[in-house]
């Protein structure tokens, strides 16, 4: 286990208090701090390394051109692809998931076709295929979650069948922390001739991903939430999926040979990366990676799993207060209600003792009134996060009782 007061001496933002108090900050599964690994890189970047990547016939270029590449090598490794050409940079997650029903989406799906999807989709996940079925007729097809946030395998399975030609499925809840069975889930699906798409923009940040050990065919993340800058994502696609494909976007760097009369387009991931890249942004998302993987992904699971523990354990004490998301398979987000007190109160009063929280349906409305409601508090685990901070926030929510 790494020491978790020398991880935190690397991220700055701690050494600053919030409203005179101490920066207990459990809102990383909207977005987590950056290390000064991050930052310090960046910085040097845009100060003294700074050009435009591919192309460039003079030294500038030539090295960040190297480093950019790197980067989606380390980007490669970090999810244990076949080869970096299955990595394209995207500006988040959003986009990926776009990209793929924007480029595979209109091509492969028809109007006899089914889409399947789950509850616990972000609307990342739900509202591009809605917009597709609109546009081509397929059937959307949306498996449950049970009350305790738990995924229905039964109605999974159910749903399943020879019409489904893409599954896309969230690997961890943003708003309930469940962690899905994904590799079963991939399995059944491949069973039945369908595609698999995961949103692994909650998972890639607790655990370690394998993509060629869960064998799924596309999967999405973001720069900001693993540590990185924001302006950067991830699509890992199969590389002859991807090569089946048509461009998302067009223009400069993606194509091959261009006339006035015709265009032929670059191999992936060249393909779908149209225009100027996010190049220092890449460079930052591969030094937060490397960041991770030096703790140990192994090593940040088991801290996280003992915070979360811990975590259940004292809410469960708080009178009144309702967990939404109670699976056994959990990671660290907690999302809660407390009898009495209005979501958006409990946020203010966690402010004024230094607690940063999210409020509201996190970009995943449907599910949270699912669960019964129309906002909740959310607290997110980073890997910097610690057991003190957790007992802050009971403190707090004990203290905001006294209030109402």
């Amino acid at each position: 286990m790494y020491d978790i007061e020398q991880v935190r001496k690397d991220f700055p933002i701690f050494d600053i208090k919030i409203n005179g108090k101490a920066n207990t900050f459990l809102d990383s599964g909207a977005s987590a701090q950056k290390p000064r690994c991050v930052i310090n890189k960046m910085a040097q970047i845009y100060s003294t390394e700074y050009a435009n990547v591919h192309r460039g016939s003079y030294l500038l270029s030539e090295e960040i051109t190297s480093a950019y590449e790197e980067a989606r090598e380390t980007v490669r490794h970090f999810l244990n692809a076949a080869s970096s050409s299955e990595i394209v940079f995207t500006r988040n997650a959003t986009e990926s998931i776009n990209l793929v029903a924007a480029s595979w989406g209109r091509k492969f799906l028809t109007k006899i076709d089914e889409v399947l999807i789950s509850e616990a989709e972000h609307h990342a996940n739900l509202v591009p295929w809605q917009v597709l079925r609109d546009e081509i007729g397929f059937e959307l097809k949306i498996c449950r979650v049970k009350d305790d946030g738990a995924f229905d395998w039964d109605d999974f399975c159910q749903k399943l069948n020879g019409k489904t030609k893409l599954v896309a499925i969230t690997g961890m809840s943003n708003v309930l922390g469940t962690i899905l069975p994904l590799k079963e889930i991939v399995t059944a699906a491949h069973r039945v001739g369908a595609k698999v798409l995961v949103d692994a923009c909650q998972l890639a940040v607790h655990q370690k991903i394998d993509v060629r050990d869960l064998d799924c065919d596309f999967l999405a993340f973001s720069g900001h939430k693993t540590y990185g800058p924001t302006g950067i994502g991830v699509l890992y696609g199969k590389y002859d999926i991807l090569d089946s494909m048509p461009p998302y976007q067009c223009g400069g760097d993606m194509v091959d040979v261009v006339t006035y009369q015709t265009t032929t387009f670059d191999v992936p991931p060249a393909r779908f990366e149209a225009g100027t890249p996010a190049i220092v942004q890449a460079i930052g998302l591969a030094e937060a990676l490397k960041y991770m993987m030096s703790l140990g992904l192994d090593d940040i699971k088991a801290h996280e799993d003992e915070l979360t523990s811990h975590a259940m354990a004292e809410l469960s004490k708080i009178g009144g207060l309702h967990m939404i998301g109670t699976s056994e398979s959990k990671g660290g987000i907690f999302s809660f209600v407390i009898d009495g007190i209005h979501p958006q109160d409990l946020a203010f009063i966690l402010d004024k003792e230094g607690i940063a929280v999210r409020v509201g349906h996190h970009c995943a409305a449907p599910l949270v009134r699912r669960m019964g409601y129309e906002s909740v508090v959310r607290a997110s685990l980073g890997l910097y996060n610690t057991k003190t901070d957790m007992d802050v926030l009971c403190k707090a929510l004990n203290k905001a009782k006294t209030f109402f």
